[in-house]
């Protein structure tokens, strides 16, 4: 049984991203073993599946997410989140 690979990041706030997508650092993709998908975990109980999409843009430390989606969400900019690979696959 293998161990989940997570890592705390920043989650930042940017108009350009479209919604339901998140802009990614593709070393910290690569550490994570993200491919496709990505799951954001705050405070351990609320889950959000984003599609990745790889920007060397992006800091190593940041995830870039949709303004509209996190205001949505409740997410406030600079928040600190759990990111890893969803644990679900879903067709």
């Amino acid at each position: 049984m293998s161990k989940v690979v997570e890592k705390r990041l920043k989650l930042r706030k940017r108009d350009e991203v479209k919604e339901g997508t998140a802009r990614i650092n593709p070393k910290t993709a690569d550490f994570l073993g993200i491919t496709s998908k990505l799951e954001v975990v705050l405070a351990g109980k609320k889950r959000y599946d984003f599609d990745a999409v790889v920007s060397e843009v992006v800091p190593v430390n940041e995830i870039w997410l949709n303004s509209e989606e996190m205001r949505k969400y409740g997410i406030a900019d600079n928040t600190t989140a759990t990111v890893r690979r969803p644990l679900t696959q879903t067709a």
